[in-house]
């Protein structure tokens, strides 16, 4: 494997560990919105779930846009 399929390999692992990591944050809001029983928590766990879509929708196209091998 050469140095420039392992840095791709890296870039593609590090890609899905972003999307891992947001899915855990939207269970997390799920959670937290769901075993609440004030409005507060709900609001608190509605607040951490909209921000992990947004977070698992932008960061790893932008990761992939930034890494993006240039044309020639």
């Amino acid at each position: 494997m050469t140095d420039a399929d392992r840095l791709a390999q890296k870039r593609y692992f590090m890609i899905v560990g972003v999307n891992m990591l947001a899915t855990a944050g939207a269970v997390l809001g799920l959670l937290v919105a769901g075993r609440s029983n004030s409005w507060e928590g709900s609001v608190l766990g509605g607040a951490i779930l909209l921000s992990s879509l947004y977070f698992m929708a932008v960061v790893p196209r932008a990761m992939a846009r930034r890494w993006r091998t240039p044309r020639p």
